[in-house]
């Protein structure tokens, strides 16, 4: 009887833990991260790009901060950022080497993690293989993934 009771309290550990675990979708935000000085450093690409493509703030701190939603102008504005970073090889995709590049040190590991499983953008257009880009560095890490 004792060891079903254990047994029984080492399954309820288990089921708490990854419920727990799996809860850890709210999105970072506080006074160092998204870090300041990328914020600040990428504000002016922001404004560029949302003029240039007519994006809403809305849809982006929804992508940012809610949920994935499918946004024809976002996807464009998301392809914006990437041009206006000077991240693109010549052919118009992301270079995923230059995008780690600028980004502070202190995020390096998060966003290697992040994006170990994104290295091959599907997507008829730049603007649908940046949106899936975007989206699956968010489902990889809903916490620490952004959107400026």
């Amino acid at each position: 009887m004792r060891a079903i009771a254990v047994l029984y309290g080492i399954l309820l550990v288990a089921i708490i833990f990854m419920v727990g675990a799996q809860s850890q979708t709210v999105p970072r935000r506080d006074e160092t991260y998204p870090p300041p000085e990328l914020l600040a450093k990428l504000r002016p690409v922001h404004d560029t790009c949302v003029s240039k493509t007519g994006v809403t703030e809305e849809a982006i701190k929804k992508f940012s901060d809610e949920e994935i939603h499918e946004d024809e102008l976002l996807k464009c504005y998301m392809y914006c950022v990437f041009d206006e970073m000077d991240v693109l090889h010549d052919d118009g995709e992301v270079h995923l080497e230059k995008v780690l590049d600028l980004m502070p040190d202190s995020m390096h590991d998060l966003a290697i993690n992040m994006g170990k499983r994104c290295l091959y953008p599907k997507g008829d257009t730049t603007c649908d293989r940046a949106f899936w880009l975007h989206s699956c560095w968010k489902k990889a890490d809903p916490v620490h993934y952004f959107l400026v």
